[in-house]
């Protein structure tokens, strides 16, 4: 068998992720903040355990969680919406910290490309990240925290913007008015290529690296949203038109595709 690899946060992202792991004869540890959830991961194959990471502390057994693991992918985004807006720094310190007493050999930190802030024009891994808003910045800052760790080798992914089952943006952005960025291009990137880079990293053992994730077509908002919306049916957004030679970030997954990887589903999809 190979390498035990944990998931934290066996969600949309890393529930399939473990399947896919599975095929490929890893022995997957998966963790989940919802008691009800565990019957389920445990049915797919994973070993599953309860993990709520909080700011002052981290329920659950993380130190049996993290024992045997070779590998850890950190699948934990920022909950910086509503009325609490969390610590996300110090929930990852306390994890940081938990993951120093173990044997973890290699780390996997799912971050996004909201760390670029408002750059314009094109975008690779070698520009500055200069984040602006506050989920950026903190995902920044837990970058900044595990590449510091000694004797273990980490690999940042920074995804565009999530598509795939049951998850699309036109679900918010349908029958909306006004909205002003409909001349900035698209950086998005389906469910099964977020699946295909880390597996990617994973057999190819790409460490210490970092790299974007988002799909090579990079269509404007205005033409991509209204023609989803009329696939799904929905009330097609309305953009207010502006001319300009601005056209937002188009961030290029430079670092993926040096190494041959192939993306495999269009966004269209």
């Amino acid at each position: 068998m190979s390498s035990a690899i944990g998931i934290i946060g066996c969600g949309w992202l890393g529930l399939p992720l473990a399947r896919v792991l599975l095929e490929k004869d890893y022995q997957i540890y998966g963790s989940t903040t919802s008691e009800g959830k565990l019957a389920e991961i445990k049915k797919q194959g994973i070993i599953p355990f309860r993990i709520v990471l909080g700011e002052d502390n981290i329920e659950g057994s993380i130190s049996k969680f993290l024992a045997p693991l070779e590998i850890l992918i950190i699948n934990v985004p920022p909950k910086l919406r509503g009325k609490h807006k969390e610590n996300y720094v110090r929930k990852m310190e306390l994890l940081y910290a938990a993951i120093m007493s173990t044997g973890i050999k290699k780390i996997v930190f799912i971050s996004s490309t909201s760390v670029y802030g408002d750059i314009q024009g094109e975008v690779t891994e070698d520009t500055p990240a200069i984040p602006t808003t506050a989920s950026g910045k903190q995902l920044l800052m837990a970058e900044e925290l595990f590449r510091k760790a000694k004797n273990i080798k980490v690999t940042i992914l920074r995804f565009g913007g999530l598509t795939g089952p049951g998850r699309h943006p036109i679900s918010f952005l349908a029958g909306r008015k006004g909205l002003e960025n409909g001349s900035d291009y698209v950086n998005l990137i389906h469910l099964n290529d977020c699946i295909g880079m880390i597996v990617f990293v994973l057999q190819n053992n790409y460490w210490n690296d970092t790299f974007n994730g988002v799909f090579p077509d990079h269509p404007l908002k205005s033409e991509y949203y209204t023609s989803e919306a009329l696939k799904r049916g929905l009330p097609a957004p309305e953009y207010v038109l502006k001319k300009s030679e601005k056209h937002g970030k188009l961030i290029k997954s430079k670092n993926i595709l040096n190494k041959n990887y192939v993306f495999s589903t269009p966004i269209t999809q």
